[in-house]
């Protein structure tokens, strides 16, 4: 039976580029530099054997790249779903948008019994 176990939220930026994998990347390592959870070993289990489903908020969800997504987890099941949200903020100047990506990062591990 999966179980949810651990959420974290994370926030990245494309200031010029409007680069919406790369604010997606940097909202990733927003959410995940800010901790050191030992949730596998907790419940026995492997670190390989924890389900990591993240949700990838921006304003053209078309434009992520989740396979880059996924590449920055070192460990585990992961699944990456790109999803309308996040913000793209125009520029005074006319210039391609800042880019403002949201992400939501669920880990959680199959428990039975």
């Amino acid at each position: 039976m999966k179980k949810r176990l651990l959420t974290e939220f994370g926030m990245g930026s494309s200031l010029r580029r409007q680069d919406y994998t790369e604010a997606a990347r940097r909202a990733v390592k927003d959410a995940l530099w800010h901790n050191s959870i030992n949730l596998a070993e907790l419940f026995g289990k492997e670190k390989h054997e924890m389900i990591i489903d993240v949700e990838v908020g921006v304003g053209q969800p078309d434009q992520i790249d989740t396979s880059a997504i996924a590449e920055i987890f070192p460990y585990g099941q992961v699944s990456v779903t790109a999803v309308p949200g996040g913000l793209d903020v125009p520029r005074a100047d006319g210039g391609k948008p800042t880019v403002i990506a949201n992400v939501a990062i669920n880990v959680s591990l199959d428990l039975e019994g």
